[in-house]
């Protein structure tokens, strides 16, 4: 046997070794299905969600942008929330701010209503999409 084929075979043991570690399903970063993290099903909630906000923190009439989570959320009138992917339908910019009953694009000018993230003012040529939130107590929380 040469030096070269114990350093390959050397290699490939430790290469597989890695991997088997990666796919385990014991808690090492994989689910108990087998399912790489980040990969859930669609509408599989997230284990322990972090709350977005307390229903206090958006304002009747208006409603805040949490751009690092990508949604919008709103309060049309008092108790009703409301959520919208926080993505324009134009070009893909985040918005960036509730004022005056619109949810506002600083890219190219699009506003979208906050009761229902319809189209209030283009050149967006879609509706924001809606969102699922959970409002539980005080708090609310991405579904």
């Amino acid at each position: 046997m040469t030096s070269s084929a114990t350093t390959r075979r050397t290699v490939l043991f430790a290469a597989a070794a890695l991997t088997t570690g990666c796919g385990s399903s014991d808690g090492g970063g994989g689910t108990s299905t087998g399912t790489p993290p980040g990969t859930e099903p669609a509408g599989t909630p997230a284990p322990s969600a972090a709350p977005l906000a307390r229903t206090s923190e958006i304002p009747v009439g208006g409603g805040t942008v949490f751009a690092e989570r990508k949604v919008v959320v709103t309060q049309p009138s008092a108790g009703e929330f409301k959520a919208f992917s926080a993505i324009c339908t134009h070009q893909g910019c985040t918005v960036d701010k509730v004022a005056d009953g619109t949810i506002d694009c600083p890219c190219h000018g699009s506003k979208y209503r906050i009761a229902d993230g319809s189209v209030a003012a283009g050149p967006a040529p879609r509706p924001l999409p809606a969102e699922q939130i959970v409002v539980s107590g005080d708090s609310i929380t991405l579904a």
